[in-house]
């Protein structure tokens, strides 16, 4: 697949609702939600996996692998790290998440594939992450309508988002506009957006 399947700063998320694995389509965005143009990633993850490996296909048939994500360690002790490869096992960047400053608020870091931080990526409020956290202990919780948000910040700056979308599947909108030098590899961006839905329990 060419990189230009990736050269779009707006992308949306749809999760596939399947019994045995999690399925995700990834397609970018014009104005608005008008899609400009087909999917550009197909994402599978194997659920109860004991080491996380998710793969990103160019194609519904899973027939050309574009780029994964893979656990460095089967457990997570303090923050669980990411690495983000492309089909030869080429660097791409690490998704790092930030235990500490995870406790009220979920925050993730990115790097590039040379070590250097781009972005982190933080629950937008506050009082709606204490909220999410709460509902965790009452039963059927997971079913309250509690908007689960993140910012993306580049250098202390606001760069871009990502909106969860109030429907029966997880549905969210990656926003990048505001990286107007495209210091973050957009399949980084992707894959932080499909981290941020499946991995936040690991």
């Amino acid at each position: 697949m060419s990189a230009d399947a990736f050269a779009h700063d707006r992308f949306l998320v749809d999760q596939l609702v399947r019994p045995i694995v999690n399925l995700y389509q990834v397609t970018p965005l014009a104005a608005g939600e008008v899609p400009a143009g087909g999917p550009v990633a197909y994402v599978r993850q194997k659920r109860m996996a004991i080491k996380e490996d998710i793969r990103f296909f160019a194609d519904e048939n899973e027939s050309q692998e574009v780029f994964r994500i893979k656990a460095r360690s089967v457990f997570d002790i303090g923050g669980a790290r990411y690495d983000v490869t492309d089909p030869n096992g080429t660097s791409l960047g690490v998704l790092e998440h930030a235990f500490g400053k995870s406790l009220f608020r979920s925050t993730w870091k990115v790097t590039d594939a040379d070590g250097g931080e781009v972005v982190t990526a933080q629950e937008r409020s506050l009082p709606m992450a204490i909220a999410r956290r709460v509902v965790d202990f009452v039963p059927y919780g997971e079913w309250l309508p509690i908007p689960y948000n993140f910012d993306l910040l580049m250098d202390g700056r606001v760069v871009g988002h990502l909106n969860r979308k109030f429907q029966l599947r997880d549905r969210y909108v990656l926003d990048l506009s505001g990286d107007h030098e495209r210091r973050l590899d957009r399949r980084l961006g992707i894959a932080l957006a499909i981290g941020l839905d499946t991995l936040q329990n690991r």
